[in-house]
């Protein structure tokens, strides 16, 4: 078989499961081998957002910051109709339990010039937003597409597309349209696909230095953004891997 077309056929293989069975499937209901993260009626798996590297002091100490983040951050989160909303006042949302290894599905929503991100292992970011319209979008920046690892360095005689910063097309739909993403995290790897489409194939998430990270780390949190854009998360399913 013609090389092209086997690495076609593949690639169309590994993204046929994001969209098998969507149609029939209610929202929020996991596929088989999967955890539902949201589901679809509260908060439950979740917590205001405490950053990986603020996870210092005495548990009591810990537990002051948890509870500030929470107040700070969950009213700002709401659910209606299944779906999970942020009107962009508060905090990112992340998750109450870490995680290392997986794959991930999440579909969002953003408006027009729209922004913000998922953290992985607390670290930033599988890029979300609207490139035509956001002013941050510049350069080659602008038309981008999501799904790129947004804080990933360019190395000098490199592009942006080759480390994962960029993703390799764009495959976003309009703003104000649902999106989903498949997202593996393999070790410091990570692939993404958006709307079925491969957007970063196997990249190292590089690990974040304000943080204090020079590694990145085993397992950490997974993290919804706050950019102070008003944003739409449902069918958020997890499967972590051995």
């Amino acid at each position: 078989m013609n090389r092209l077309l086997l690495t076609t056929l593949l690639t169309t293989a590994l993204a046929v499961p994001a969209f098998a069975d969507e149609a029939a499937r209610p929202d929020n209901t996991p596929p088989e081998g999967f955890t539902a993260l949201f589901n679809g009626k509260d908060l439950t798996n979740w917590k205001g957002n405490v950053p990986i590297n603020q996870r210092k002091g005495t548990q009591d100490e810990i537990d002051k910051r948890q509870k500030a983040a929470d107040a700070k951050t969950l009213p700002h989160w709401t659910v209606n109709d299944g779906v999970l909303s942020y009107d962009g006042k508060g905090d990112s949302l992340q998750t109450a339990k870490d995680y290392g290894d997986f794959e991930l599905f999440i579909d969002w929503k953003i408006e027009e010039k729209g922004d913000s991100g998922i953290y992985l292992r607390g670290q930033p970011q599988v890029q979300v937003w609207d490139s035509d319209n956001s002013p941050g979008a510049r350069g080659e920046d602008k038309g981008s597409g999501s799904g790129g690892l947004w804080n990933n360095p360019v190395p000098k005689g490199q592009d942006s597309k080759s480390v994962g910063k960029m993703p390799i097309k764009k495959a976003d739909k309009k703003p104000g349209e649902w999106n989903t993403f498949r997202i593996i995290m393999k070790g410091d790897n990570v692939t993404v696909y958006l709307n079925g489409e491969l957007v970063v194939d196997n990249k190292p998430l590089a690990p974040y230095k304000p943080f204090g990270f020079d590694r990145l780390p085993a397992t950490g949190p997974i993290e919804l953004q706050h950019h102070g854009d008003k944003l739409w998360f449902k069918n958020i399913y997890i499967k972590e891997l051995k």
